[in-house]
C-alpha cells in the first residue's frame, strides 16, 4: 500500500509538473520573455531577440517543482487512503 502511494505520488508529481509547463507564470509588466511552470517558472521562452533557440529550461526549478507536486499529491493520496478505511 505504501509503495502504491509513493509510486503514484512520484508519477503524479512529474505529470503535474509537466502539465504546468503549459501554464504561463509571467509576472505583469515582464518584458522580453514568457515564463512557464508553477509554482516556480522552469521553462522560459525568450520573445525579444532570440538568437538561435528561444526556449530555456531551469533544471533546478524543474526539480523543485517535481518535489513540491510530489509531496502535495503524496499527502492527498495518504489522506484519501486513510479516510476510506
Amino acid at each position: 500500500m505504501k509503495t502504491r502511494i509513493i509510486i503514484g505520488s512520484i508519477l503524479g508529481g512529474v505529470a503535474l509538473t509537466l502539465l504546468t509547463g503549459l501554464v504561463s507564470n509571467t509576472p505583469p509588466m515582464w518584458v522580453g520573455a514568457i515564463l512557464y511552470g508553477y509554482p516556480l517558472p522552469w521553462l522560459t521562452r525568450m520573445v525579444v531577440a532570440p538568437q538561435y533557440y528561444p526556449w530555456r529550461m531551469e533544471t533546478t526549478n524543474l526539480i523543485v517543482d517535481i518535489i513540491v507536486w510530489t509531496l502535495i499529491i503524496g499527502a492527498l493520496l495518504f489522506i484519501l487512503t486513510r479516510t476510506k478505511k
